[in-house]
């Protein structure tokens, strides 16, 4: 894996952590009592973005470390995932 591979591997997983963190606690506006004219009833309150991407990188870094040390140590590699077998074998050579 490459410095370029790791850098997008940690950006898939930062942002899958973060829609995942982003509607956690949220206050809708009509839950506070307070909607501003023109928006919508379920928009947030105080979205509190920044709190939000400290957490979420708080749990992204210790899940890309993992996957990276999966497929760096090579305990899953693509000839695993194909489960179609269109990939042509693997050829053993005999040492001598």
């Amino acid at each position: 894996m490459g410095i370029t591979s790791a850098i997008v591997l940690f950006a898939v997983v930062w942002f899958m952590t973060f829609f995942i963190v982003l509607p956690l606690r949220m206050t809708t506006q009509e839950e506070a009592g307070d909607v501003v004219p023109g928006t919508h009833k379920s928009a947030p309150a105080d979205a509190q973005v920044a709190r939000k991407a400290r957490i979420t990188t708080y749990f992204a870094l210790p899940i890309w470390a993992v996957l990276t040390f999966v497929i760096l140590s090579g305990w899953v590699s693509v000839r695993d995932l194909d489960w179609f077998g269109r990939m042509d074998p693997v050829e053993v050579t005999a040492t001598q």
